[in-house]
């Protein structure tokens, strides 16, 4: 990354007139051709037996998402710092410009006491499916408890009135990023401890005497929590996003994850586990509730080779069905694999392969990431190639990303 340090005679001209400040610029621009291939099982009257679906795109986060970015902190004295930080995706495949800052836009206090930041950000309970994972959330590796999360947050706020805080653009509703929250940090310097508590209000009208099962719709509450120290990082996290807010018809999305590495330094290896519930009230079915269960777990490990990065994972997530009819779970696996060369500091080639493999895939759709809206996303390798309309099950699916990374 580059920085710039503007002058205090620069500041004051512009309108900043606090010493000790200053101003960072910051970007990601990564291109490459990314293949996508499905295999279906169909069971139509006018269909093959067999359907294989293919797409090849130039996509621009094979290995870290495109973006630009302008961060600056003043300080205050007293050990007291202000900080802003405003980050846009970037379309450098189609030449697509600043639409918005939907990455994060933040505006922080900073002392002793740690750190208040309000604003659009990372949600709490997303970060250990980030860092846990050698592929992180891009390209064909992305982790896939990530997609699996991904899904289950845009399927269903799609299905309980449309999507909230940025759209499918920048997120989905409450699981990536969320909007209008407020965020504390712990500071450092507390033995490796670390931690982060957030509360995203849902910024809804209410009408006293008036129920009205939305009104809490879009709001967002979770905590992260974790010890660092050497090679060691281990952490626990935890979010609850609410689509519907009361009976006869609530539904909130709950999130548990574990994750850790150790850096042995020949090799870097990653775990995490994850927990996700779908619970709603199910007002048709004579009041019943019903909580849809995913349990998922990744394992991974990046393994230095002179300038470059050998990673590799395998994933699965087992879904199990909450209103308890017969033959109506599902299961995902993906094996990915990949590699970095490190051309410089900032520039590096890099190429990925994964293979995905799904057991009743017409049970789930949440999972196979079937939504249309959802297939549009070209970031994600199941989303993109998954298209399961027209009486198809999703069997297998393959993979490649190859490309060209530089961050400044």
């Amino acid at each position: 990354m580059k920085r710039t340090m503007l002058a205090l005679s620069v500041l004051a001209a512009s309108g900043g007139v606090a010493a000790q400040s200053s101003i960072t610029v910051f970007g990601v621009i990564d291109a490459g051709v990314s293949h996508y291939s499905t295999k279906s099982r169909s069971w139509g009257p006018t269909l093959p037996r067999q359907v294989t679906q293919s797409q090849t795109v130039l996509s621009p986060s094979g290995y870290a998402s495109s973006r630009l970015g302008f961060r600056g902190t003043e300080d205050l004295g007293g050990g007291l710092s202000a900080g802003f930080w405003l980050e846009a995706p970037l379309s450098n495949d189609t030449g697509g410009g600043i639409a918005n800052f939907g990455r994060r836009s933040t505006l922080s206090l900073s002392g002793p006491f740690g750190e208040l930041r309000l604003g659009r950000d990372y949600t709490a309970s997303f970060w250990n499916d980030a860092v846990f994972d050698p592929f992180s959330v891009n390209g064909v590796g992305t982790n896939l408890i990530a997609v699996v999360n991904s899904n289950i947050a845009a399927s269903r706020a799609l299905a309980t009135g449309g999507l909230l805080n940025g759209g499918l653009s920048a997120g989905t509703d409450s699981y990536l990023r969320t909007s209008n929250a407020v965020s504390y940090f712990l500071p450092p310097g507390l033995g490796g401890f670390y931690g982060q508590v957030q509360y995203a209000f849902h910024e809804n009208v209410k009408v006293s005497g008036t129920p009205d099962s939305a009104s809490g719709r879009g709001r967002y509450a979770g905590a992260r929590v974790g010890w660092a120290s050497g090679p060691a990082d281990v952490a626990l996290g935890y979010g609850e996003s609410t689509l519907v807010s009361a009976a006869p018809a609530g539904e909130k999305i709950k999130s548990l994850n574990l994750g850790a590495s150790y850096d042995f330094g020949a090799v870097k290896v990653f775990g995490e586990w994850s927990s996700v519930r779908d619970a709603r009230d199910n007002a048709g079915l004579f009041g019943t509730r019903s909580t849809d269960r995913y349990d998922g777990f990744v394992a991974g490990v990046n393994v230095p080779v002179g300038p470059g990065v050998i990673r590799a994972s395998f994933a699965r997530v087992n879904f199990k069905n909450g209103n308890g009819l017969p033959n109506s779970d599902a299961s995902v696996d993906k094996l990915a694999l990949g590699y970095v060369h490190n051309l410089s500091k900032r520039t590096a080639l890099y190429a990925t392969v994964a293979r995905i493999g799904i057991r009743n895939g017409h049970n789930n759709p949440t999972v196979m990431g079937v939504t249309p809206l959802v297939v549009s996303l070209p970031a994600i390798f199941p989303q993109a190639a998954y298209v399961t309309t027209g009486g198809m099950e999703p069997r297998s699916a393959m993979g490649y990303d190859f490309g060209i990374r530089h961050a400044f």
